[in-house]
């Protein structure tokens, strides 16, 4: 009888966990902000004539990747410094033509993301999920959070206080994770492999195609690395790219079109002995600072 209990209990607390990783959209629509007030998917993508069919001026290639319907052009060739004092700097594409991955990745984020040397695109500057109250950690005060990179309250243009991207902004392999034929793998039984085990690693998994090449053949990071512009409130696991060995299939809270669980409401839900599914995030590519990376395995990640 005691053993039919304990296996009982056990798969009602295999189902729990099972039914904790399920995560709704929270009452909105996935395409959250990028509903563009109600323009929806034209907003980005014209059927017809590129920016132009939006009612925009643009360049002659207006259009000719993704049927793009912003006028990126202001953008072609422009340098931005990312980071640390600007050190990583990024040329960007003559145009869209190509449909490159700095193109698709990073040019044609910022034609609606810059607000410097592109329009404001109907953007308000003031992160979604603020304006509509689905952030709940206090912590994050009154102050509007910006969405325009390059017109965020500092001086205008000003980029180094931003994530780097491009070419320049590349991805360090290590600890048991390897980059080899424009692909990332991970060896079974080290350290990167028991991060993977403990959270996931959806930006870096085969076949995620989230991170750009450089002429060197080294990955370096793009916008659409972390950000999936197309989903903002939640992330689906795949076979490929499971989150904390759940096989594929399952449903995760996120925020800001992050591409993997994030979840910075976990204010106060936290034990000594637990990671946040938001720190575990930047961890893909800053290993060095994961609990794997120095010899604690036993950590595990909160996803809520």
């Amino acid at each position: 009888m005691q053993k039919a209990f304990a296996i009982i209990l056990f798969s009602l607390t295999v189902s729990g966990l099972m039914i904790a990783q399920v995560r709704s959209s929270s009452g909105i629509d996935i395409l959250g902000a990028h509903e563009n007030q109600g323009r929806g998917c034209a907003g980005c993508h014209a059927p017809h004539s590129g920016s132009f069919g939006s009612g925009q001026v643009g360049a002659a290639d207006a259009g000719s990747y993704a049927l793009w319907g912003q006028d990126a052009s202001p953008l072609y060739g422009k340098t931005i410094a990312f980071g640390d004092n600007g050190r990583f700097v990024e040329v960007l594409p003559s145009g869209i033509a190509s449909g490159s991955q700095e193109v698709s990745g990073i040019l044609l984020c910022l034609s609606c993301h810059d607000g410097n040397v592109t329009a404001t695109n109907m953007m308000q500057n003031w992160s979604y999920e603020q304006q509509i109250g689905l952030l709940t950690n206090t912590t994050y005060g009154s102050q509007k959070i910006p969405t325009l990179l390059g017109n965020d309250g500092t001086p205008s243009g000003k980029y180094i206080n931003d994530h780097p991207v491009g070419q320049n902004a590349t991805i360090s392999s290590g600890s048991g994770l390897v980059f080899a034929n424009n692909t990332f793998t991970v060896i079974p039984g080290t350290p990167y492999a028991q991060f993977v085990a403990n959270y996931g690693w959806p930006v870096l998994a085969s076949g995620s195609n989230r991170y750009g090449v450089n002429p060197s053949g080294k990955p370096y990071v793009l916008c659409t690395t972390c950000h999936n512009q197309h989903v903002m409130t939640v992330y689906t696991s795949t076979a490929a790219s499971p989150i904390a060995g759940d096989g594929g299939g399952q449903y995760y809270r996120t925020y800001f079109f992050v591409n993997g669980p994030y979840n910075p409401n976990l204010q106060g839900k936290l034990t000594a002995g637990q990671a946040s599914c938001s720190t575990q995030f930047c961890r893909q590519c800053h290993f060095y600072t994961a609990n794997e990376a120095h010899n604690t395995n036993n950590i595990p990640t909160v996803f809520q």
